[in-house]
């Protein structure tokens, strides 16, 4: 009962999010008709075959565990909640957590990209969060490249025995940070200086962004961890399923 309780609080957060009037200012996520074309095109080629390899890996889990889909939908639904927290930034612009880190813990990163990505096109379809032409590249940040690093976080604190929340910590921590290092980087390739090329308008492009998204990337750690001691607790057959493989 505690389990479907969290659920509806979960799907509460997601219903306020989706229909409360959201910012126009230029968010993290790369907004409509920003790239150039060339760009947008690279990026949806780029990205593809991740999500072509998550959809298998999406469709073999359900298949073969069909009680998974719940803590399936709970992982997407705690991705919409934080990356929809737009919070005010320098010049105009915003940031916001990311949230895939967990479920990248518990899924590994595939299922993540799939789940990243219906969280980005509903955010670009009802926030008017990011958008369509700029899908490839969002993914890519937040639904490519910040669950591999939470992932590879994880594997490796349990390779070497560090503590569990620790572990699960830095990987949501680093997650976030991996998100906004390649959205910095995609905007630095397709805008670089004048003077000082792509690698000045990366530092620039990373450096406005770093002044929020550190204390954000700490404050996602946390609460990644104070929902996983929850489902540690509540779910703790599905987790050690998930421990096993699947």
């Amino acid at each position: 009962m505690k389990k479907w309780k969290y659920a509806l609080f979960l799907c509460g957060l997601v219903v306020y999010f989706t229909f409360s009037e959201s910012s126009s200012a230029f968010a993290m996520h790369i907004m409509e008709g920003f790239l150039p074309v060339r760009w947008v095109i690279f990026w949806w080629l780029a990205f593809l075959p991740f999500l072509i390899i998550g959809m298998r890996s999406l469709i073999r889990i359900t298949r073969e565990h069909p009680e998974l889909k719940l803590l399936i939908a709970l992982s997407g639904a705690f991705t919409f909640v934080l990356s929809a927290l737009k919070i005010p930034s320098v010049t105009g612009s915003s940031s916001h957590p990311t949230g895939v880190g967990l479920g990248a813990v518990l899924f590994g990163p595939w299922t993540m990209v799939v789940m990243g990505s219906i969280v980005l096109l509903f955010q670009a379809l009802l926030l008017a969060h990011g958008g369509l032409t700029t899908l490839g590249a969002n993914a890519m940040s937040m639904a490519v490249a910040g669950p591999l690093v939470a992932y590879g976080i994880y594997r490796f604190g349990k390779k070497w025995n560090i503590s569990r929340r620790w572990t699960i910590f830095f990987a949501a921590f680093f997650s976030d940070l991996a998100t906004y290092v390649v959205t910095s980087l995609q905007l630095a390739l397709a805008f670089p200086d004048a003077t000082g090329g792509i690698f000045a308008s990366f530092v620039k492009f990373a450096g406005i962004f770093a002044v929020t998204q550190i204390p954000l990337a700490i404050t996602e750690g946390l609460l990644t961890v104070v929902v996983w001691n929850f489902l540690s607790t509540y779910s703790s057959r599905e987790l050690t399923q998930l421990e096993r493989g699947v």
